[in-house]
């Protein structure tokens, strides 16, 4: 089962040292973050963090991806779920047997409520 969250995420170095500098300043990478097992610790990271396949609190996760990264992160956007279906239909188990945690009626919904049309199967 593979599956990763993924983000377009630009950032700036400011160099510390004295007479140094870079140009251009400021970049823009491709973030992916691993997604972890469906019903495991941190598995519902979907829905704490994106909502309508978007990052539902930007300044939060900008500091989140400043921490991970170490440099001055000026902006994130989520981008996509890319998946196996071996890991999708496990999601879509495990939303499933969680559906009031979600306050849904469906799984599709669940998915669209958070991830929106990002899923992208592999």
């Amino acid at each position: 089962m593979d599956a990763r969250y993924v983000f377009a995420v630009r950032f700036r170095l400011d160099p510390a040292a004295e007479g140094v500098s870079v140009d251009p300043a400021e970049f823009e990478t491709r973030l992916a973050r691993a997604a972890d097992p469906p019903g495991e610790e941190g598995w519902l990271f979907f829905r704490d963090n994106l909502w309508r396949g978007e990052v539902n609190d930007d300044e939060h996760f900008r500091r989140l991806t400043e921490e991970a990264l170490g440099v001055d992160v000026r902006s994130v956007e989520y981008r996509a779920f890319e998946t196996d279906e071996e890991y999708f239909e496990a999601l879509k188990d495990a939303i499933r047997t969680e559906l009031a945690t979600f306050n849904a009626d469906s799984v599709p919904a669940v998915l669209t409520k958070y991830l929106g049309s990002s899923v992208e199967l592999r």
